[in-house]
């Protein structure tokens, strides 16, 4: 189900790794974000807007996991545009012959048989230059950097207030930096978080590619900064979302954090 955000703006979560989709009102109808991610949530999301009496007049994939590039035929073909590096690397990955036997072994397999690909990766990349987004609704400012995979970008939506960040920022998430795609993840996740931090006196609100919409910019910038500082440095940031008092992911997230403490490290 929908849930207003602020004017012109609402979010769909996802119950696995709450996955958010995020929907803006556009002059004809809406942008979405990120739609995901089982057929049954995309079929929600499009009996959502036919309800709303809006159409989809274009996409954004904020970068090229797997779980930020689906769509579902209903949204029709409105152009769903990413970064020009972002689609680059997707063209890339699906021109490969066995891209789906790839993407079959990184899926939760308790969903995999519910993720439609249909229309998978098929983005438009927009000028390497580009600003902002080429669409008929408020000015949303693209932001791009490669702080967690290639060609990522955050959006900000001017006049709304809504920083739409991607797979940073989460509440319940550590950062996950790009391990094995950049040469130097630790400087690309702290520049990247520059570039947040640049307009965060923008933003009212945050929306994560995982967790909890807030309002809580800042903060969760210095705390992202913090991890990643303390895994270059090899230090504990004493961050709450692995600690003893963390309530998500529990049972996976610890490994992560201490994978990347080790390839850092080493």
């Amino acid at each position: 189900m929908l849930q207003q955000v602020t004017d012109g703006v609402w979010s769909h979560q996802s119950p696995l790794l709450q996955i958010n989709t995020v929907v803006v009102q556009g002059a004809d109808g809406v942008l979405l974000v990120d739609p995901g991610i089982t057929r049954d949530e995309l079929s929600c999301l499009a009996v959502d807007l036919r309800q709303l009496g809006q159409p989809v007049v274009a996409g954004f994939s904020t970068h090229p996991d797997w779980d930020h590039a689906l769509w579902w035929p209903a949204f029709g073909d409105a152009p769903r545009y990413a970064t020009a590096s972002a689609a680059a690397f997707m063209r890339e990955f699906l021109a490969q012959p066995d891209w789906r036997e790839q993407l079959d072994e990184g899926l939760p397999p308790e969903i995999a048989d519910e993720i439609p690909f249909e229309g998978f990766g098929q983005l438009v990349g927009l000028t390497p230059d580009a600003a902002e987004l080429p669409w008929d609704g408020p000015r949303i400012r693209v932001i791009e950097h490669r702080g967690h995979a290639t060609g990522h970008a955050a959006l900000l939506v001017e006049d709304a207030g809504v920083l739409v960040a991607g797979d940073m920022l989460s509440d319940i998430l550590i950062p996950m930096l790009d391990l094995m795609g950049a040469e130097r993840p630790v400087d690309d996740y702290l520049a990247g978080l520059d570039a947040l931090a640049a307009v965060a006196g923008q933003a009212e609100f945050v929306i994560p590619g995982h967790g909890s919409v807030g309002r809580d910019v800042q903060t969760r910038i210095t705390l992202d900064r913090a991890y990643t500082e303390a895994l270059r440095d090899g230090t504990d940031a004493g961050d709450p979302r692995v600690g003893p008092d963390a309530t998500y992911g529990t049972d996976w997230l610890p490994d992560v954090h201490e994978w990347q403490r080790g390839h850092v490290g080493g």
